[in-house]
């Protein structure tokens, strides 16, 4: 029995491409027999249209699925929700772990409901690519990655041998071992193939590559036109385990480009301009599509630039199409011949082909850019939207140091003694400048930039500033080799610039240690010391525990700050340094010509390097090989002394049928916070302290604070990450104002304490548990953690004005209600002092995007009623609900014990 659907509209069609006989589900072909042209529809929304046509079966994919998407063209968007199951999954390791570890805790499950364990299968293709667990320990020397490669393998040998039994014990599962380079670097530059190809009773079907990814930055893909977003871990699992995920039919904001970039402007510039404009037009939960003639000057790596910050700019993706840059970067990248004619010819019959003449889309609605006007630019202190332009970097930073500063800070200018070093320290130095993350890294003609940077200044006898700690975490390996190629990195590591990794590192919080002296300054005269780096985040406290201002900027840029060493100086008119003939040298003296650029990337990037490179992708170096594994086990040998790797309670109290969906009473608030909560405050990240709930059960459980590792590289581990949960240095609860940190008061007692101990006190008691929350709340990466930590904290429900696309879906995934505030009322209209309870009635009765009636009983004895919408926004998703979260209703079906709730 054929894998596709019935074909209702007989779109099957087949072409030859070299001799070889290919079947597809044509799109036209599709529209004509609904009698729909469809030529002007999005290409994002044409992969969404060729899916339902080729799965379309009348049961869970309908006719009627194909006729809301082309209704869509009617009013450029649509209330009506379609399913989607991407061709492939994408992890990395943070979010890639508890992914695996929720599938190793089904089997065990399975076994429980008297299934077979074999059956917990991902049945679509799974690479996880370890990259986010080197940290940058070491900087500035020479054997900087050996000894950082040596420290990652030995602090998560556990997790390791976790992946290697994964990737032997499931089908459809491999691991990119460590040292490979950044997954959406690796998805680019290999695992992607623009048209994906399947076998099925014979026939060979060819249809539009796509993919979920387990990190938000997954959209960097759609720069070489493959529509694929990011999703939480909890979604990632339910789509690999053929569960298609409803979604609403997006609006499509269609963002045209027109013009080319100025002399001297980088791609870096341009995403924070185009980043700063869609956040400013409003786009959560939209699809992005890029248009115009200026793509034609545009290439891929720029594009990918564009598409891997998706997530800052909120929106879902942000999606290029497949013209003839696309096929040239497939084909430097090492490509097969075949497969480029494949993406050509089925693009072109799919009708999702761009060239100069090809008529502009249908957009929801538009805004334009004219590339020529973009200027040098950062972003920053702590949000990647807050675009500054290079001239006004330390002007805007002095505007911005109040708000930056605590109680006690010295003014701005002046400066500090450090301990023991001949230099001192001042608000807005820079102590890391690191060329990192998989925005920048994937583009040739920014770090070729900043390598002719780095030339030009050593040739005049500049260094960085000696407190400044310098990094390069390259994307991947082929980036080393034309690095070494041009002879650039051997300018880069006299800098300072060697290579510390090939990972996420400072983006991520894995930015390491900085030295001690430099530390003591920071904390004792309550310095604002600043961070510059290529990165895509720059959240607070997210970067460094000891940094408060943090600047997102192009690589050559990084390398131009740690020469200067402050941004309180404005580098385009001041001097960088004094060379070593006496004479002041100013940016304008050491930055390439664009031509100086293109002429470098195109002399030495070849074909041959991405080809050689991935070759053998999956081996690993002789540390990977040599880690032990055991195989030939259905089920995992859980270790119960292991501080990485631990079974989940998720499925501890399941039974065959779930248990009645209640109306939740006499609930208390766990926290109040404001706007623009991330996940990066919710879930946990970044290193663990000692004086912390998390810490205190490491030490416990023997293991020294030099070994604590990160929170990321803990993920595995339920018992750590529940208790960081809400820990962020930087989070505020409203509940105890004045205070930093995850800490609450319990009621009635009034105590503060950690909100993991007033959790557990609460649950103790049998008290079911809200939180309230302002805008945007669950901004930032794909962190399923933040839902999963929430709903073990004993949290019912989300109360906030709105939330982020993702975390909004993997807290329903998890159990646990977002609630938005009905216009006008907000928890601040609301006079909430901490000491209420809350009952959330009417949901026994639960529908999509329903009204619940909320009651707020008050300490002195009074009550106020008002209304919340319930944000479980399909019949899916209330599915999942009423089973206890999407895992369980997976299990449930596998297990072939689904019953309705």
């Amino acid at each position: 029995m054929s894998k596709y659907g019935q074909d209702s509209l007989k779109a099957k069609r087949s072409l030859s491409v070299d001799g070889k006989t290919y079947h597809y589900f044509s799109i036209p072909e599709g529209a004509k027999a609904l009698g729909v042209d469809v030529s002007r529809l999005p290409n994002s929304l044409k992969v969404l249209l060729e899916h339902i046509l080729r799965f379309e079966n009348g049961r869970s994919y309908k006719v009627d699925d194909a006729k809301a998407i082309v209704g869509w063209l009617e009013k450029g968007q649509s209330d009506k929700e379609v399913p989607f199951r991407p061709a492939r999954i994408l992890m990395q390791d943070f979010t890639g772990v508890p992914a695996v570890v929720d599938l190793a805790a089904m089997r065990d499950g399975m076994l429980k409901l008297g299934g077979d364990p074999q059956k917990v299968n991902p049945l679509v293709p799974v690479d996880l690519v370890i990259d986010h667990s080197v940290m940058v320990d070491v900087a500035g020397t020479p054997d900087a990655l050996r000894q950082n490669v040596d420290l990652e393998y030995q602090r998560n040998n556990e997790r390791y041998e976790f992946l290697r039994w994964g990737s032997s014990a499931f089908n459809n599962f491999r691991v990119v071992p460590p040292g490979t380079g950044i997954c959406h670097q690796v998805n680019l530059e290999y695992l992607a193939q623009v048209i994906w190809t399947d076998t099925d009773a014979g026939d060979v079907y060819a249809y539009p590559d796509s993919c979920y990814g387990t990190d938000s930055h997954t959209t960097m893909v759609n720069g070489l036109g493959v529509l694929g977003w990011g999703v939480g871990g909890i979604e990632a699992e339910a789509a690999m385990l053929g569960q298609p995920i409803a979604m609403l039919i997006p609006d499509v904001i269609g963002f045209k480009l027109t013009g080319k970039l100025k002399e001297g402007v980088t791609a870096t510039d341009l995403v924070l301009t185009v980043t700063q404009m869609l956040r400013k037009k409003g786009v959560v939960g939209k699809f992005v599509e890029f248009y115009g003639q200026g793509l034609t000057s545009l290439p891929v790596a720029d594009r990918a630039t564009i598409g891997n910050m998706a997530p800052e700019y909120g929106a879902t993706c942000g999606f290029f199409p497949v013209d003839e840059a696309t096929l040239g970067y497939l084909r430097l990248s090492g490509r097969d011949e075949h497969r480029i004619n494949l993406v050509r010819e089925i693009s072109k019959a799919q009708g999702m082909w761009r060239d100069d003449t090809t008529p502009d889309p249908v957009f929801t609605d538009t805004l334009e850019l004219d590339l020529s006007t973009v200027l040098p630019s950062m972003a920053g202190p702590k949000r990647p939207q807050d675009k500054v332009v290079l001239t006004e970097i330390a002007s805007s930073f002095a505007k911005e140091l109040p708000n930056l500063s605590v109680p006690g800070a010295p003014p701005l200018g002046a400066r500090v003694p450090v301990g023991g070093a001949n230099y001192d320290l001042g608000h807005g130095d820079v102590v890391i400048a690191a060329i990192t993350s998989c925005t920048n890294t994937s583009n040739p003609y920014v770090l070729v930039a900043a390598g002719l940077v780095a030339r030009k200044a050593r040739a005049k006898g500049l260094t960085p500033k000696p407190w400044v700690k310098t990094s390069l975490a390259p994307g991947s390996q082929v980036v080393t080799d034309y690095l070494n190629a041009s002879g650039l990195q051997a300018d880069l590591d006299a800098l300072g610039f060697q290579t510390v990794g090939y990972g996420c590192t400072t983006c991520i919080g894995n930015s390491g240690p900085l030295e001690d002296a430099i530390v003591s300054a920071i904390e004792d005269h309550k310095l604002v010391a600043a961070s510059v780096l290529s990165g895509n985040r720059n959240f607070e406290g997210r970067v460094h525990p000891n940094v408060r201002a943090n600047y997102l900027a192009s690589p050559p840029l990084v390398v131009a700050y740690s020469l200067a060493g402050t941004i309180t100086k404005d580098i385009t008119t001041e001097p960088l340094g004094t060379g070593s003939d006496g004479q002041p040298v100013y940016l304008k003296d050491i930055w390439p010509a664009q031509q100086e650029i293109n002429d470098v990337v195109h002399e030495v990037l070849t074909r041959e390097m991405f080809q050689s490179r991935y070759a053998d992708v999956f081996k690993g170096d002789e540390h990977w090989q040599g880690i032990n594994v055991e195989t030939g086990t259905d089920t995992y040998r859980w270790n119960s002394g292991s501080t990485y790797v631990q079974n989940p309670p998720y499925f501890e109290d399941m039974g065959v049928e779930p248990k009645p969906v209640a109306s939740v009473t006499g609930a208390r608030i766990l926290a109040e916070l404001g706007d623009s909560i991330t996940t990066d405050h919710i879930s946990p990240a970044g290193s663990i302290k000692k004086a912390s709930p998390a810490g205190e059960y490491l030490l416990e459980h023997q293991v020294r604070q030099n070994d604590f590792n990160s929170y990321g590289a803990r993920r595995g581990n339920h018992e750590v990450m529940m208790r960081g949960t809400f820990a962020n240095i930087r989070i505020k609860n409203e509940l105890v104002p004045g205070i930093e940190g995850g800490i609450t008061k319990h009621y009635p007692s009034e105590q503060v304490m950690p909100i993991y101990d007033a959790a557990m006190k609460y649950k103790a008691e049998g008290v079911p548990l809200v939180i309230f929350g302002g805008k945007e709340y669950g901004t930032g990466s794909s962190r399923d953690w933040a839902a999963k930590g929430t709903m073990l904290l004993g949290v019912k429900a989300v109360i906030a004005e709105s939330f982020e696309r993702i975390h909004r879906s993997n807290l329903v995934g998890m159990g646990v209600l977002p609630l938005v505030f009905k216009p006008g009322e907000d928890r601040k209209t609301l006079g909430l002092k901490g000491d209420e309870t809350v009952d959330i009635l009417g949901l026994e009765e639960l529908r999509a995007r329903m009204m619940l009636d909320i009651v707020i009983h008050r300490a002195d004895g009074t009550e106020t009623r008002t209304q919340v919408q319930c944000r479980v926004d399909t019949a899916d998703e209330v599915e999942y609900y009423k089973q206890g979260g999407i895992l369980q209703y997976v299990l449930r079906s596998m297990a072939g014990v689904m019953v309705p709730a």
